[in-house]
């Protein structure tokens, strides 16, 4: 069975339409028909039910899609293996990442590492911490970047510790302390970010006897930092999705100061790829986070 005919099942399964595969892999759209065609007489059973909307897994294809993911990213190692032997850098690295580190992190590592490294491709995606963790297990990405400790049993690189702040109107009676306590503000109203991006406001907290009176609720770190400096409510976040921020608002530290601890993630590092492991190394050693 031919590795392209599994390259061309993941992209339509990735993109949901045999015409978007076409266009993306530079097929015509008969030929993509015809490539999952063959494919499923090889199997003996349909892959996919086509309908006006595109394409959906059948339940065969859907029990077979995570064996085809391992295959393919096996095939990908091996590839990587005989360039490295030929003394050839390549293979493609496909990270999970959450918006501060995608924002503040990523651009300078991946324009140093693709200067040292022009023929490994980088591709991101980016998600909660939640997402980034089903994706890293399920085999979607190679590796992610995760404020820890995970949930799952990964294998992961700790970067950084990131300062988490109380975020303040500038005209809060609290704004012109040097640092403020939990239980000072614990009867508030709270701007909560939402499920999935809460993780590390919840470990604050967990240790500790303070319910925040939970306002508002919100996705957006950009959006809670607006909120904050219209006084609707005050929050915390971590120092790295604040830098650089302009807006009228005041920040301060706990007065016993809390972290989160960032690192990145893969499911076992003994099964990295070569190109993986040469991104984690890059940026273990990356001197400007």
């Amino acid at each position: 069975m031919s590795i392209n005919k599994y390259k061309v099942f993941m992209k339509v399964v990735e993109l949901g339409s045999l015409t978007k595969t076409a266009e993306a892999m530079g097929f015509t759209q008969s030929g993509v028909s015809h490539i999952m065609n063959s494919l499923e007489d090889e199997f003996g059973f349909s892959l996919l039910i086509r309908n006006r909307s595109g394409v959906q897994l059948t339940t065969n294809g859907e029990q077979i899609l995570k064996t085809i993911r391992e295959i393919l990213k096996w095939n990908e190692h091996l590839e990587q293996e005989v360039a490295s032997i030929h003394g050839i850098e390549l293979g493609t690295v496909h990270i999970g990442t959450f918006t501060s580190v995608g924002v503040h992190w990523l651009p300078g590592i991946i324009k140093d590492f693709q200067q040292d490294y022009p023929q490994i491709e980088i591709r991101l995606s980016e998600g909660d911490y939640q997402e980034i963790e089903d994706w890293i297990a399920e085999g979607k990405i190679d590796c992610g970047f995760l404020s820890l400790p995970t949930k799952e049993a990964f294998d992961v690189v700790p970067l950084q510790q990131d300062r988490m702040l109380v975020l303040l109107p500038m005209d809060h009676a609290l704004s012109a302390q040097p640092n403020v306590s939990l239980s000072q503000i614990e009867d508030e109203p709270f701007i909560m970010p939402s499920k999935g991006s809460d993780n590390d406001v919840n470990r604050i907290l967990a240790n500790t006897s303070i319910n925040p009176v939970i306002k508002y609720t919100v996705g957006d770190d950009y959006a809670i930092m607006a909120m904050v400096e219209k006084g609707l409510g005050i929050s915390i976040l971590p120092e790295l999705v604040l830098r650089g921020q302009q807006r009228n608002i005041r920040l301060l530290e706990l007065n016993d100061p809390k972290y989160r601890t960032l690192g990145i993630a893969v499911n076992s590092m003994r099964q990295v790829s070569p190109a993986t492991k040469r991104f984690l190394n890059y940026v273990k050693k990356y001197p400007k986070l």
